[in-house]
């Protein structure tokens, strides 16, 4: 950023700075109706706070609205057990929110965290790029003329002070709900196409085996008896043809933060509008599959310092399935009522587990040992405020992503950015099929490579808005859209909408017509978008950068991009794989070589570093391969050294029964 753009920027952010404190009062408010920016991000998710953080390094002016009073989204709101897929997907800004979490917990990287931890580092990043955020601000309306936006209007969510109107040149709507893009009259989707749609095949109504009820449990109050009406939380619906639409929406939970931690730790109290029934069909549940642990109703997953990230298991547990269909496009009074039915609901099953005499007496021991954090959501009662919502609206954009661009089938050229995730949608439904309880809409299906999502996916057609960005419900289907929904990924289309925001101010150009290959180079070049020197990080498919000699298995699961190598000695002849890096700068590198966690413990790779002139081994055993959180590998740290420009410097990876997957050459700072 040149010195003009950095003064007006400075300038610009201290008059927002001042004018935010004004609406507190309702009578000044009135005289300011009017902020104005370059860029506007509508929803303080991550995908939100990376946004604007980009914009404002690229030398433009920037405004984050956040109808909360939190920063973050799910990342800070609960979710500390990362959706990962396949790290290599996370790129620029996001690897580098991931990179900061491992130095608060001393590590390169890390995909385990508390939740006040995240939100943190996200206000953090609103620190050092000095951009405004309105917290407690929504969007009521959206102004346009012709096909270009050129204002919101965004009310209090109090509804205690006056309205006030954004103006700027280009808009991005990082909400979950997509609520810019509706009222800027984009068009969307919401619930399941049917699979005839785009000639999909998991697509729709699909009644599957996982997170189900076994066969046998009885819906009926009482049992057999169809006319003493249906439990609790099952739908008087019956199950449609696989593979029909419809406009159901796939079940939101919160991810629950808990810890065993007694003198951090706050007792599970009966809730308010706390109700029992609610929890009849649990029983029923355990009648048939009796107890053994927490686990067995929960996906308990621990975090740092004693706490938990708790999801959804099995047939009946956080998911509350069937009552959040209405959520998507609702109004906001309507939403609040959703959202606290899910609040009342999930604090009230802690509760029943940990209370009801129907409950084992071990169980509830066990649930009785663990609380709220004191130290966690303080102004909300140690609650997280954020819903998971997983899937609401879905934007039909340029190109809309499906489940063959997912498997490979399909393959764009403009792709700015990649997912990797299993194809995943949680139930949609709890029916009577065939006289018995059923949950209708799990999907989980993965097994390909890491692949593209492109540009045209977050970008609305041209006639609807021109200046409109959608990294967040995103063109696809639902259940591409089940793949691509994690939050790293979700920062990285945040990176580079933001990009593009910036390249189409530039240009003076619609979104839809900005060089995808100057986004691409962009992210590439610039990925902290500060102009620090981009690591180099080299896979095993980078041919250009990586030497292979003797005999390799290629394997296609459980490394760091598309694939990893197992090493097979023949002849006695060691195979070996040599990464050259090609430096360009004399300095300290940090060097990290990424090994898969293998059940083979006798494995054992050696590694040769060669900074230009001299040489250095290092051997790297299972045992060295340190692995939290949802992913299937790690970093290994190969030690610091001064590397010589050109292509003298490199790392070999060796041995008997060797591994060789990618090497990361971090420039010291």
């Amino acid at each position: 950023m040149n010195e003009d753009k950095k003064l007006r920027v400075k300038k610009w952010v201290l008059m927002v700075l001042i004018g935010n404190m004004l609406p507190m009062s309702p009578v000044v408010a009135q005289h300011r109706k009017v902020l104005e920016s370059d860029v506007c991000i509508y929803g303080g998710t991550s995908a939100g706070v990376i946004a604007a953080y980009t914009a404002m390094k690229m030398g433009k002016t920037a405004v984050l609205i956040e109808p909360g009073r939190h920063l973050g989204g799910l990342t800070s709101g609960g979710l500390g057990y990362t959706d990962i897929g396949n790290k290599y997907v996370v790129t620029g800004l996001a690897r580098d929110f991931y990179r900061r979490i491992g130095a608060h917990y001393g590590k390169l990287e890390q995909w385990i965290f508390e939740p006040k931890v995240a939100e943190s580092i996200f206000n953090d990043y609103v620190r050092r790029a000095g951009f405004p955020v309105l917290f407690e601000r929504r969007i009521i309306r959206a102004g346009k003329k012709g096909n270009r936006i050129h204002t919101i209007t965004l009310e209090s969510t109090r509804r205690d002070s006056g309205q006030l109107t954004v103006r700027a040149k280009v808009f991005i709507d990082c909400s979950y709900e997509g609520d810019l893009m509706a009222a800027a009259g984009v068009s969307y989707a919401v619930g399941r196409e049917a699979n005839s749609r785009y000639q999909e095949t998991i697509n729709g109504v699909q009644l599957m085996e996982g997170h189900q009820f076994p066969d046998g449990i009885d819906p009926y109050k009482i049992p057999g008896d169809p006319g003493s009406g249906l439990l609790w939380g099952i739908s008087t619906g019956s199950v449609a043809v696989p593979g029909a639409g419809d406009k159901k929406v796939q079940a939101y939970n919160y991810r629950i933060t808990l810890t065993n931690v007694p003198e951090n730790r706050l007792p599970i109290g009966k809730p308010d509008r706390y109700d029992p029934a609610r929890y009849a069909l649990l029983l029923r549940l355990k009648e048939r599959q009796p107890w053994k642990s927490l686990k067995d109703i929960f996906i308990w997953s621990r975090m740092p310092n004693g706490k938990t990230d708790i999801n959804n298991r099995g047939g009946f547990s956080t998911d509350l399935i069937g009552m959040n269909w209405a959520y998507p496009e609702a109004g906001y009074d309507e939403r609040a009522r959703i959202q606290q039915l899910h609040e009342d609901y999930t604090r009230g099953l802690l509760y029943f587990v940990g209370h009801d005499p129907r409950v084992p007496d071990f169980i509830r021991e066990e649930m009785k040992q663990w609380g709220y954090p004191k130290d966690e959501y303080m102004d909300n009662d140690n609650w997280t405020p954020q819903l998971y919502i997983r899937e609401a609206r879905r934007m039909v954009g340029a190109l809309v992503i499906t489940q063959h661009h997912c498997t490979g089938e399909q393959v764009v050229t403009d792709g700015v950015g990649m997912a990797a995730y299993t194809m995943d949608s949680h139930n949609c439904d709890r029916q009577v099929v065939n006289g018995m309880v059923k949950n209708e809409g799990n999907v989980e299906v993965g097994g390909f490579d890491p692949y593209p999502v492109s540009y045209r996916a977050i970008t609305p057609k041209q006639k609807e808005a021109s200046n409109l960005l959608v990294p967040v419900c995103l063109s696809a289907s639902h259940i591409a859209f089940g793949s691509i929904r994690m939050e790293p990924v979700f920062m990285v289309l945040g990176q580079s909408a933001a990009v593009a925001a910036c390249l189409a101010i530039d240009q003076r150009v619609p979104v839809q017509q900005v060089d995808v290959t100057g986004i691409q180079k962009e992210l590439k070049q610039n990925p902290l978008a500060d102009g620090s020197a981009a690591e180099i990080l080299i896979d095993n498919e980078d041919s250009t950068q990586v030497v292979i000699r003797g005999d390799w298995e290629r394997k296609k699961r459980g490394g760091y991009g598309p694939s990893y190598l197992l090493g097979r000695s023949k002849a006695g002849v060691p195979p070996s794989v040599r990464f050259i890096p090609g430096v360009k700068k004399q300095g300290p590198y940090q060097i990290y070589a990424y090994f898969p966690k293998l059940k083979n413990t006798a494995i054992q790779t050696v590694a040769r570093i060669h900074d230009g002139k001299s040489e250095t081994r290092k051997t790297v055993g299972a045992s060295d391969v340190q692995v939290q959180g949802q992913t299937s590998g790690e970093w290994v740290a190969l030690g610091t050294y001064v590397l010589t420009p050109g292509q003298k410097a490199f790392v070999e990876l060796s041995g008997s029964t060797p591994v060789a997957d990618a090497i990361l050459f971090v420039p010291g700072k």
